[in-house]
């Protein structure tokens, strides 16, 4: 097919003075196409233009039925044309058959285009440099990263720069304020300076419900006044409105996936050499952006002293059960600690508890809700005196510590009744809480694989004699043979 640029060429080199045959080997076209085209005025594509058609080869087969189509597009513009097709043949059985389908899309889509609702209408914005900066979460799951080969579900806390398009994150486990708290410093801090403004959308942890008066939360807003920052926030069902970083969101996980198939692995040893990871391929990526991010950070404003605690404070009174109730979880802390008031500094992916100016538990936090999470050590000491309330202990599955405790339990429950049962588990308990976890989940490997008594007399004996358990045993599992299959097939065709 010739097209408008060789035509060009083709003239222009008659233009010069060339013969057909030379101008037309020069533009790609054999001596007889190029002296049609020299004779003509129009290009190829004008010459298919005026050959386009304007009427109907056949008759449209949804004229009758348009006026019932017409009102429903009207009304509802997401509805499908597949859904008003089908909802035809529903109520005219035969008149229409599925192959009619493309000609009714088709036909659908012409009248919105001619007559149907203006659309909604985007308009890019130009950026200015050391303006504004947009943040969002993202989750990371998808990617299949896991750590010392567990899953690890987790998110990003993502950062930009709308001009440069500059870029950081942070490792997070919800769409919390301390998350967004320590996400927007941690940020900050590693670019060096403060934009004007700082937008996200309509995140719960930032921004207030449309009844509220006070357009974002007090704690982020304190954020922002510490760093002089100006908050702004998306319109509802507006995502669009934050399109660079989620725009961004798409292009850094495409690059970590990149990046990991790369590597080999998606496995890490620790969330440590997971965050180097990250820490390494976003320097790469910001390398391209250099020019544009230099022009933009000399307009940055200065940090502020010091960053603000990414914490939320609770003063809270030790209950009963030796247990503190934090964002509807539930965390054990020492028993002596009982009708006490702590200060908890809850963080993103910690709680803090201190009592008289001293941190006196560093936890893991919970994320969610209706969970708890139980240190055996806080509480071993009077369990073993209350041995009758471990059976229906509400939070016993956190005092098994391994698999080996909890089969030794079992183990127990069968040769002992329940009270009995209890009392020796507690006091192998107690001998881990007292001694060393990892030397008596030791002593019970010993025990199992010499199928010896499980007591606790004798775990304490076999701890203290330094008694070091066999090698772990080794699975091996053969090769699977097709061939004996295969046989079993053949004898049932001989048998039939």
């Amino acid at each position: 097919m010739i097209t408008d640029n060789q035509v060009r060429n083709l003239k222009k080199f008659l233009s010069q003075g060339k013969t057909l045959e030379i101008s037309a080997a020069r533009s790609g076209m054999a001596e007889k196409t190029a002296r049609k085209y020299r004779d003509q005025d129009k290009l190829p594509g004008e010459i298919k233009a005026d050959r386009i058609r304007e009427w109907c080869t056949r008759e449209d087969p949804f004229k009758e039925a348009w006026d019932i189509v017409k009102p429903f597009l009207e009304i509802n513009d997401g509805i499908e044309a597949k859904t008003l097709f089908q909802y035809l043949q529903r109520e005219n059985p035969g008149c229409f058959s599925d192959g009619q389908l493309r000609t009714f899309q088709r036909r659908v889509k012409n009248w919105r285009a001619l007559e149907g609702p203006a659309r909604e209408v985007y308009f890019p914005q130009k950026h200015k440099p050391g303006r504004l900066s947009q943040s969002d979460f993202t989750h990371m799951t998808d990617l299949d990263v896991t750590l010392g080969g567990l899953p690890f579900e987790h998110m990003v806390y993502h950062f930009v720069l709308t001009y440069s398009n500059w870029e950081t994150c942070s490792i997070c486990f919800s769409e919390s304020f301390e998350s967004l708290s320590e996400g927007l410093q941690h940020s900050l801090w590693q670019l060096g300076g403060v934009p004007q403004q700082h937008q996200t959308d309509r995140l719960t942890a930032a921004v207030n419900k449309p009844d509220n008066p006070e357009k974002f939360t007090r704690r982020y807003q304190g954020v922002l006044d510490h760093y002089k920052l100006k908050g702004r926030r998306t319109n509802p069902a507006s995502p669009n409105e934050n399109g660079d970083v989620e725009q961004s969101h798409y292009r850094f996980k495409k690059a970590v996936d990149q990046a990991l198939m790369l590597r080999g692995s998606r496995d890490f040893s620790s969330r440590r050499e997971y965050e180097v990871f990250l820490k390494n391929l976003l320097q790469q990526l910001n390398q391209g952006r250099s020019a544009r991010f230099e022009e933009e950070q000399s307009l940055l404003r200065s940090l502020p002293a010091k960053r603000l605690d990414s914490c939320s404070r609770f003063d809270v009174r030790v209950g009963p059960s030796s247990t503190i109730r934090i964002k509807h979880n539930v965390y054990s802390v020492h028993s002596r600690l009982i009708k006490e008031r702590v200060t908890v500094r809850l963080y993103s992916d910690h709680l803090e508890v201190w009592y008289g100016q001293r941190c006196v538990e560093n936890i893991p936090r919970l994320h969610g809700s209706s969970k708890h999470y139980i240190q055996y050590r806080h509480i071993i000491d009077w369990l073993v005196r209350k041995p009758g309330a471990f059976e229906n202990y509400r939070y016993r599955s956190d005092l098994f510590p391994t698999s080996r405790f909890r089969i030794a339990y079992d183990c127990l429950c069968k040769c002992h009744t329940p009270t009995k049962a209890s009392k020796e588990y507690l006091r192998i308990l107690q001998l881990a809480a007292h001694e060393n976890e990892t030397g008596v989940d030791s002593c019970l490997r010993c025990l199992m694989n010499n199928e010896e008594l499980i007591s606790a007399d004798n775990v304490e004996e076999t701890f203290h004699s330094g008694k070091e358990p066999g090698v772990a045993t080794d699975v091996v599992i053969d090769e699977i043979c097709l061939n004996n299959y295969d046989e079993l097939l053949v004898g049932m065709e001989v048998s039939v």
